[in-house]
């Protein structure tokens, strides 16, 4: 009995996993119109760009944590080889506050 409950919770959690990796966006098969504005409407997002690359696309920097900030993003889209979506988060240089004059 005691087997058969933790085999059951077992399959359970990897049903569960299975589904939610399942659900992300994938960018290949949408429009860059589509995956930009997925972006810009909940401020933050984990889209698909591959069948095994995936990234966090970014609004603004509000969705980034403090000590990060934004670097330009493009992905490959249904319609656009290299669309513009938004932002990644990336943790901030010394030289992102203090640029070198030169």
């Amino acid at each position: 009995m005691r087997i058969s409950v933790l085999s059951l919770g077992l399959v359970a959690a990897l049903v569960a996993t299975a589904v939610h990796a399942q659900s992300r966006p994938y960018a290949p098969r949408m429009s860059c119109r589509a995956v930009a504005g997925l972006v810009a409407a909940r401020g933050a997002v984990v889209i698909s760009t591959g069948p095994t690359t995936y990234d966090r696309y970014v609004r603004d920097r509000r969705f980034c944590e403090i000590t990060e900030v934004t670097q330009p993003a493009w992905v490959p889209t249904a319609d656009s080889p290299q669309c513009f979506i938004g932002y990644t988060c990336k943790e901030a240089e010394t030289e992102d506050f203090f640029p070198r004059w030169r």
